[in-house]
Order: structure tokens, then sequence, then C-alpha cells
């Protein structure tokens, strides 16, 4: 039986694929109504889903490294209240590369993308969240400065340990807001950029676990740094 969601209404920004695709159709496959974004005009699998959600699926087109583009879906989407803003958005490199080798332009367009365009997107989209709501942010285990004993993928871990640093400055400069700030690390899954033929988990796996454990958190104030099956991940 498919459970019934806590968040109702959602907006998700980064859909077309991948981890965020996986969020958008389980969620509308849990009755909720989703407001998701692609980058770019191009047809993409989110438009596929079109028929089969059934009026609960709307397709908005931001890229989150044009600060313009958000400004306007925020302007586009004003009037309206969610009860989950879930901001997915990640790119990775070379897992081999690292300070010593890594172009300038390479380093600034991980901690961009990976840090501080979603750090945007939540300072210009947040207030369209619902008081009681959550505002969330995919993350990654990689992230954790205490579990990084086997190195790898240096620049993308100090990315992703950028962006939980800047959700808890931005949960201190907000310590008096009733919503719940989630940062999600959806586990090691070979299916992708990150992952590879060893990674235990599918997005089939991880990603209704994971809707799980956002639903579950709701009420629940302050930032927390959580994996799909709701374990506490050390900062």
């Amino acid at each position: 039986m498919t459970p019934t969601p806590q968040h109702a209404t959602i907006l998700l920004i980064g859909a077309s694929r991948g981890l965020g695709y996986a969020l958008a159709a389980e969620y509308v496959g849990r009755g909720a109504h989703v407001v998701a974004t692609v980058r770019g005009p191009h047809r993409t699998a989110l438009h596929d889903l079109l028929p089969a959600a059934h009026g609960r699926l709307e397709i908005e087109h931001v890229d989150i490294n044009d600060p313009a583009q958000v400004l306007s879906l925020r302007d586009r989407l004003t009037a309206r209240t969610f009860d989950l803003l879930f901001v997915n958005a990640g790119v990775t490199n070379g897992p081999e590369e690292t300070v010593a080798d890594v172009t300038d332009a390479e380093f600034t367009r991980l901690m961009i993308t990976n840090a501080l365009s979603p750090m945007r997107v939540i300072e210009r989209l947040g207030k369209l969240v619902a008081a009681d709501g959550t505002i969330a942010i995919m993350s990654s285990g990689q992230g954790s400065i205490a579990n990084n004993e086997r190195g790898g993928f240096e620049i993308y871990r100090a990315s992703k340990s950028a962006l939980n640093q800047l959700m808890r400055s931005y949960a201190a400069r907000h310590r008096d807001d009733s919503r719940t700030l989630l940062l999600t690390a959806p586990g090691w899954i070979r299916d992708t950029g990150v992952g590879g033929p060893a990674a235990p988990l599918t997005i089939g796996e991880s990603i209704p676990r994971l809707v799980t454990v956002i639903d579950a958190q709701r009420h629940r104030t302050g930032l927390h740094y959580l994996d799909h099956l709701g374990r506490t991940v050390a900062w």
C-alpha cells in the first residue's frame, strides 16, 4: 500500500533525470502534487511522466546557476505555498582529481553548482514554503568530514561539505524558523555519476526510502543531516 505523503505539495528543483526524476515520480505516485523543474527546453523523462501523473505534475524551467532565472521562477510561483521545497543539484568530476591538479574552472564549476547555487535557491524560494513545511537539499554522505577516511572524489567531497556548512549557517540565521531543514544523503548508488558498478544501491531502492525519511521529519524543527534510512550522518 502506497503511503500518504506528509508533504502534499512539492516544489522540486532539478528533476529531469536521475535522483531528481525518481523523487518526482515517487511523490506523484504517493498522491502529492509536484511542481518540478528542468534546466533547458529539451524534452526529458519528466515530460514522459505527465500522462501518468493525472494532473499532479507541473513542469517549470530554471537553471539554478542563473540568478535571473531563479528570480523569474519565484515570481511565477509567488502566489503559491508548498509543503516541501527540495533542491536537487549536483555535478561531479573525475574521482582521481585532487587540488594538486584540478583546474580553476572545474573547481569553480563544482563549488557553484553544488554549494552556492542550491543555497541561493533556498534564499530566493524559501518563503514559498509553509510555516510548518520542510526545506531540503540533496547532499551526500561524501560531504561528511568525519567519515572521509578513503579519499577519492576530493573536489566533489569538498563541494558537498561546503554545502553542508552553508546550510548550517542558514539554520543559524533562521534559528527561530518553525520549518524543518534537511540535508539528505541518498546512499552509494550505482546508477549515478558518483556511484559505479560496486555501489550497493539502485535509485529505485534508495529514493522511496529517502522520501519516507523526508516525510517523517515534518514538524521536527532545526537542521538534520540524514541518510536514506533516517540515520544521522556525522558532520
